[in-house]
C-alpha cells in the first residue's frame, strides 16, 4: 500500500476534494446536491406518465384513515419489489439511497388503504455495533450476543410529502415502526426475539425538533452520538479520485472490495495520502480548512430507542435478568392503539392547517421536481 503520491498528483486531488465541498455551507446543500447528482435527470416514465399518482395527496380527515403495509421482496406473499421499492423511495427521500445495507433487513411500503395511495416506507435493519448514547444508557458496553438477539434499527422512515407534513406523516411511522405488530413482524424475519428499537434523528444537535420527538412513552430520546464524520463524495467525484489513486497503487483499490464502510475508508485512505504527500503549504493550508469545513456540515444524531412496552429489556441486555417483563403501558403498543393515539395528534395538525389555508395538496418527488421544500 502506497503511502505518497507525487506532488502533482497531490494537487490534483486536493483541488478535487476542495472544489466539491467549497460549494456547501450547510448539511441541506449538500443533502441538494448529492441528491440531484446522484439522480441526475432521469426517469422512467413515458410522456405524459407521473409517479405521483401513486402517493397520497387527497384532502382526507385522518379519523377517516386506514393503513396497510405491503412488504418488499419475492420472499413474502403480496409483496412490493425491491426495483420497486428503491425507485420510489429514491423520488421521496432527500438521502442517497443505499441499494444494501450490511446485516439482515425488512423493507415496508404504507399505503393509505382505501385510496391504496403511498403514505411512506421503514426500512429495518441490524442495529450499529457501537452507541455511545446506548452505552450510557445501558450503564456498559452493550453484550453483542445478548444485543443482538433483542435490538432492530430503523434505517429508513421516510413520509411522502405532502402527507408527511400535513398529517404528522413520519410521526405515524415511527410509531408503526415500535408496534407490537411490528416487533413480532421482524422477530419472524430476523429470526429474533426483538424487544428494543433504535434510531437516529436526520438532522443533528443544532436542530430543535425530530420527527421522533413528542412520541412517549413509545419513543424516547437518550442522548447525542459522539462523532461527526466527513460526508462522502459521490459519483463521478469519488470514482474520478478513486480511480486515480487505485492506478497509483499498482492497480490495487485502497481497501479490500469486502470491507465494511468500504467507500468511506477509500475516502479517509485518499486524504490521508494528500495530506501526507503535498509539499505546498498553501495549498496544504487550503485543503485542510475546506476538509474542517465539511466535518461541520454533519452533527451529532439525536438516539432515540423504544422498548416495546417491555418494563426490562435493559437488564437482560446487560444479563442482570433473562426473562423479558411486560411493563404497565404494554397494550399501548398494539398497533390499534398507536393508530388512535397518533390520530389525535394528526387531527390537531390538519384542522390546524386548513384553519389557516396552509394544506398542502402538492406531491414532491426529487426525480420530478426542482423545488422540494422539506428536507427528509
Amino acid at each position: 500500500m502506497i503511502s505518497e503520491v507525487g506532488e502533482s498528483d497531490a494537487r490534483w486531488a486536493a483541488d478535487e476534494f476542495i472544489n466539491y465541498f467549497k460549494n456547501f455551507t450547510t448539511i441541506e446543500d449538500y443533502l441538494r446536491y448529492a441528491k440531484n447528482e446522484a439522480i441526475g435527470k432521469r426517469t422512467t416514465m413515458l410522456p405524459g406518465c407521473s409517479h405521483k399518482d401513486d402517493f397520497l395527496n387527497e384532502d382526507i380527515h385522518p379519523e377517516e384513515m386506514e393503513f396497510e403495509v405491503k412488504a418488499v421482496g419475492d420472499r413474502f406473499d403480496d409483496n412490493i419489489s425491491q426495483k420497486q421499492f428503491i425507485e420510489y423511495l429514491t423520488a421521496t427521500s432527500s438521502h442517497v439511497i443505499e441499494h444494501n445495507i450490511p446485516g439482515r433487513e425488512l423493507r415496508w411500503m404504507v399505503y393509505e388503504k382505501r385510496t391504496q395511495r403511498i403514505m411512506g416506507f421503514i426500512r429495518f435493519g441490524s442495529p450499529v455495533i457501537n452507541s455511545k448514547p446506548r452505552n450510557v444508557w445501558l450503564g456498559e458496553p452493550a453484550n453483542l450476543s445478548r444485543f443482538n438477539r433483542h435490538a432492530v434499527m430503523g434505517f429508513a422512515i421516510v413520509p411522502s410529502q405532502p402527507f408527511g407534513y400535513n398529517y404528522l406523516g413520519g410521526k405515524l411511522l415511527a410509531l408503526m415502526c415500535v408496534s407490537h405488530f411490528a416487533r413480532e413482524e421482524v422477530s419472524r424475519v430476523f429470526e429474533k426475539d426483538i424487544a428494543l428499537f433504535e434510531t437516529t434523528s436526520l438532522y443533528g444537535s443544532t436542530t430543535s425538533a425530530s420527527q421522533y420527538d413528542g412520541l412517549k412513552p413509545f419513543i424516547r430520546y437518550k442522548g447525542l452520538t459522539d462523532s461527526k464524520f466527513l460526508p462522502l463524495l459521490h459519483k463521478e467525484a469519488f470514482h474520478r479520485l478513486h480511480d486515480r489513486f487505485t492506478y497509483l497503487n499498482d492497480n490495487q483499490p485502497l481497501t479490500s472490495n469486502a470491507a465494511s464502510s468500504k467507500k468511506m475508508k477509500r475516502q479517509t485512505k485518499m486524504i490521508s495520502l494528500i495530506r501526507n504527500s503535498l509539499k505546498d503549504q498553501e495549498k496544504l493550508k487550503e485543503f485542510n480548512d475546506v476538509i474542517s469545513m465539511a466535518f461541520n456540515l454533519t452533527q451529532r444524531k439525536r438516539f432515540y430507542i423504544s422498548d416495546y412496552g417491555y418494563s426490562n429489556i435493559r437488564e437482560v441486555i446487560v444479563g442482570e435478568q433473562e426473562e423479558l417483563v411486560r411493563g404497565p403501558n404494554w397494550d399501548k403498543f398494539y398497533l390499534e392503539n398507536i393508530i388512535k393515539w397518533w390520530k389525535k395528534k394528526a387531527t390537531k395538525r390538519y384542522e390546524k392547517l386548513k384553519r389557516e389555508d396552509r394544506f398542502r395538496t402538492k406531491v414532491e418527488l426529487w426525480t420530478e421536481d426542482d423545488d422540494i421544500q422539506i428536507i427528509r
